[in-house]
């Protein structure tokens, strides 16, 4: 290419065609995609998570379909679900009512923030390893014990938190 300026054009027309998408959290990530992304995706909302003590059962069935820009997504749409925050264990950086943006993960990094199935509660935490038996899951808010997760119950990754939406 001619000039690095060129360059630029041609990666802003493919962004604009839907070819290219760009990571919101990095600017010189990119994603190329083999079909065209629409601008506006509907996300799937499985109902809520519990920033507490107690929590629902997740179901394969959404309760709700939400209209997001895809730009916002940074990783494959078809990843992508949403859950409603319920309690106040994960403030502040998640609170009750946020619509919580995950994507479908079932071997998250250490620290990181999982959706998660614990006897059937549906959770919003911090995951931390202890061995390869035993998870502890974390609150951010110290008010809040740390669960201990043993391998004899029925525990379940659904997905990592990938953002959150303020409402």
């Amino acid at each position: 290419m001619s000039s690095p300026s060129l360059v630029y054009h041609h990666i802003t027309q493919l962004e604009k065609k839907g070819y290219l998408k760009r990571n919101p959290s990095n600017p010189a990530d990119y994603q190329v995609l083999t079909t065209p992304e629409e601008p506006i995706t509907f996300l799937n909302l499985y109902g809520s998570g519990k920033c507490g003590p107690d929590g629902l059962l997740l179901s394969g069935n959404p309760i709700s379909r939400i209209p997001i820009a895809s730009s916002l997504i940074s990783f494959p749409i078809d990843q992508a679900f949403l859950i409603k925050a319920d309690g106040d264990s994960m403030e502040p950086e998640i609170k009750n009512d946020d619509l919580v943006i995950a994507r479908k993960h079932n071997s998250p990094e250490e620290g990181e923030i999982v959706v998660c199935s614990l006897n059937s509660d549906v959770k919003i935490k911090k995951l931390r390893r202890l061995s390869d038996t035993e998870i502890i899951l974390e609150s951010i808010n110290n008010k809040y014990s740390p669960i201990l997760v043993k391998e004899d119950m029925a525990f379940r990754i659904e997905g990592v938190v990938r953002g959150l939406i303020r409402r």
